[in-house]
């Protein structure tokens, strides 16, 4: 009797295989699929830097001549649409029903630093979407640095058309 349930055991044990299923029917992602593991701190994805550092903004550039305009360029390209050529918030868009964006001559854009500027540019804001993909860091800078050459030139014209008080 012994024999006989050592022999069946023997037999059944002999059946199994570690491949008990057909390899065909096996899905390609079962055998890829692993127990999440939270990824140890300070590790970033293959492919996460590049992308961290293309928002990243980088070192803020000499205002040149040849830099602004540059901005003034990439500015009518991609700003001036919304924002208006003077960057009243006056653009095209606006005349067909989309939301005015802020004035750049209001006080707080006015006292904000270029830095702002290329966030924005980067990240978007309200309605405005990430410009991060379709415009580079050093040309977000360039407009950056435009748009406070723009707060410059409107002040400067603001403070020269106003009538002088009489004595």
């Amino acid at each position: 009797m012994k024999r006989s349930v050592v022999g069946l055991l023997a037999l059944v044990l002999a059946a199994c295989s570690e491949g008990t299923e057909d390899g065909r029917d096996v899905s390609s992602t079962r055998v890829v699929q692993r127990p999440h593991a939270p990824l140890p701190p300070g590790t970033v994805p293959r492919g996460a830097r590049a992308h961290a550092d293309s928002l990243a903004p980088p070192e803020p550039p000499a205002a040149t001549p040849a830099l602004l305009a540059h901005g003034q360029e990439r500015f009518a390209a991609f700003c001036t649409p919304c924002h208006g050529a003077r960057g009243h918030g006056d653009g095209v868009v606006v005349s067909r029903g989309f939301p005015a964006p802020p004035s750049y001559h209001q006080k707080r854009l006015l006292d904000a630093p270029p830095e702002h500027f290329v966030s924005i540019i980067t990240h978007g804001k309200g309605a405005m979407y990430s410009y991060a993909e379709r415009i580079p860091p050093e040309d977000r800078w360039a407009i950056a640095l435009y748009v406070k050459q723009l707060q410059a030139d409107e002040a400067r014209s603001s403070a020269t058309a106003a009538p002088v008080p009489a004595p």
